[in-house]
């Protein structure tokens, strides 16, 4: 293992250094952003695939974003790739006191809420707040939930399911009264509470709500590109159906999928 990555290093220095690759010797840090993006979608669709195959190579590919990251940073003289490593096994080892120390952590959820009070440790103060280090550029969903379970860690959370479900309800009574006095800023405002009590309500019930939204949108496509397959089957397209057919063809095609 130490040997490929150390030829990967190498390789990674050689396509940046004087005789190496064009493309590759004028990316910078910003200029990767988006392929680092891209790459850690690819694993996702990876893993959803169940493919190991696939998933041994959209790894490689995530892996070759830190790599090259870490190269450009030694050209700078700012870290390397030995920087990242000795960071990351420190951060391990002082994360996980109830391996590596004299500390217990029984359960999960016991090892999650030492996992933030070392972080915050770490940091030295540079951290003031719980919810401090949740990046911006995070998917909306992510990031709510990624809030919600720091603040929880903290002990910010509820006790019940019926506490959340009531939660769930006040704000869609509160939605629906803002659509009747047709204040669209009150609206907005409304249906983003609503959205982070639906995201609460999937995290307390042990749920990832980016997982359920990305599984119910291709649900969703799937059983849309069927029923256009059976529109066209029969002759029909569905822009020319009303949509009472529509429905009905929808309904059709739930049953089976």
């Amino acid at each position: 293992m130490s040997e490929l990555f150390d030829e990967l290093i190498q390789i990674m220095s050689r396509l940046r250094g004087e005789q190496g690759c064009p493309w590759d010797k004028q990316q910078t840090h910003e200029s990767l952003k988006p392929y680092l993006i891209e790459e850690s979608h690819e694993v996702l669709e990876a893993i959803d695939l169940k493919d190991p195959r696939h998933l041994t190579e959209e790894l490689g590919d995530l892996l070759l974003q830190v790599v090259f990251h870490a190269q450009i940073a030694k050209e700078k003289g700012d870290f390397s790739s030995d920087d990242v490593l000795k960071g990351l096994v420190e951060k391990l080892k002082n994360r996980h006191p109830h391996v590596f120390g004299g500390a217990s952590a029984e359960t999960a959820e016991e090892v999650l809420r030492d996992w933030e009070k070392n972080k915050m440790k770490e940091k030295d103060g540079k951290r003031d707040s719980y919810l401090d280090g949740v990046p911006p550029s995070l998917p909306a969903l992510m990031r709510a939930q990624k809030v919600q379970k720091k603040a929880a860690r903290a002990g910010f959370d509820w006790t019940k399911k019926e506490e959340v479900f009531a939660k769930v309800e006040e704000e869609w009574d509160e939605f629906k009264k803002a659509v009747d006095l047709k204040s669209r800023e009150e609206i907005e405002d409304e249906v983003g509470d609503l959205f982070f009590t639906l995201v609460n309500l999937a995290r307390f019930l042990k749920m990832d709500s980016e997982q359920l939204l990305r599984q119910s949108t291709e649900k969703f496509i799937l059983r849309f590109q069927t029923m256009e397959k059976a529109a066209k089957k029969s002759g029909r397209l569905l822009e020319k159906m009303s949509p009472a057919e529509m429905n009905q063809l929808w309904d059709q095609v739930k049953k089976t999928l």
